[in-house]
């Protein structure tokens, strides 16, 4: 149950935040970090090696995107 919301959570997080940041709202940014990581959660709390990966990796890519952008 626990996990089957957090996807959903997170996956509402980053259709939210994609759609702002988009739109031009850099605050966008931050929602696709947080359902990103929300996911690599869920990832985790699965043990589904791909979905820990991606998730893991583009947390990573965006933050360090942010940082140097």
């Amino acid at each position: 149950m626990i996990t089957n919301t957090l996807k959903w959570v997170a996956t509402v997080t980053l259709i939210i935040g994609f759609g702002l940041f988009s739109a031009g709202v850099p605050e966008g940014w931050y929602l696709q970090i947080l359902g990103g990581i929300i996911w690599l959660m869920a990832g985790i709390r699965m043990k589904d090696k791909p979905i820990i990966f991606t998730n893991g990796a583009m947390t990573v890519v965006g933050i360090i995107g942010r940082l140097f952008g």
